[in-house]
């Protein structure tokens, strides 16, 4: 117990100090500043798409949500596969997975109804009006989330994942299970991530 407790002051301490700069708020999409840190997330990227390439219409670029990590820190990372670059954007995960709402995912669920985040590989889809205005579809390819249409789980952007939440609260809010952007940082994924990429979440502690 002090081992996880000290962890998580770590990487909340860790997660002030990206809020303290988040002045402007585009911090949160700049590349990765530690090489090792981009090696690590690039080995993933491509070692998914040798797993799962043969459903993808394109594997350029990569996104790895590590849900190991905190909501207040910059965990969807976009890995473009030829030039070995890596940028990081904030993203929320599920009511279901996170019930205390103290920032942390706790568990995966592919279950209807779960609200929850769901692990594995996915395919973005085509652009389509939501909610919350022009999202992603997104389809499952592992067995962990099978149910990914019939749950509507898709990436859009939301109010809840902008960077002013970490001010006021020190994380972002919920989504029912969808991978939410901030408002300002989701075209990034409308241009560079949709149209049959693909999207790999984990807990992966990549940091």
């Amino acid at each position: 117990m002090t081992g996880l407790v000290n962890r998580r002051g770590l990487i909340r301490g860790a997660a002030a100090t990206l809020v303290a700069a988040a002045a402007p708020a585009r911090v949160f999409a700049q590349p990765y500043s530690v090489p090792e840190q981009n090696r690590r997330i690039l080995a993933v990227a491509k070692e998914q798409v040798e797993r799962v390439g043969s459903v993808l219409w394109r594997t350029d670029i990569v996104g790895i949500a590590d849900f190991a990590l905190p909501s207040a820190m910059p965990r969807l990372h976009f890995a473009h596969l030829e030039t070995g670059e890596v940028r990081s954007f904030l993203v929320a995960h599920g009511k279901g997975s996170d019930p205390e709402h103290d920032g942390f995912l706790k568990t995966f669920s592919n279950d209807v109804g779960s609200l929850a985040t769901s692990r594995g590989a996915f395919i973005t889809y085509e652009w389509y009006k939501g909610k919350y205005g022009t999202s992603i579809r997104l389809g499952g390819i592992d067995r962990e989330n099978s149910n990914t249409l019939d749950r509507a789980i898709v990436m859009h952007p939301a109010w809840y994942a902008n960077p002013d939440m970490l001010e006021k609260w020190g994380k972002l809010g919920r989504s029912d299970g969808c991978f939410a952007m901030a408002e300002a940082d989701f075209n990034e994924a409308l241009w560079h991530l949709s149209g049959g990429r693909l999207l790999y979440a984990d807990r992966l502690g990549i940091y």
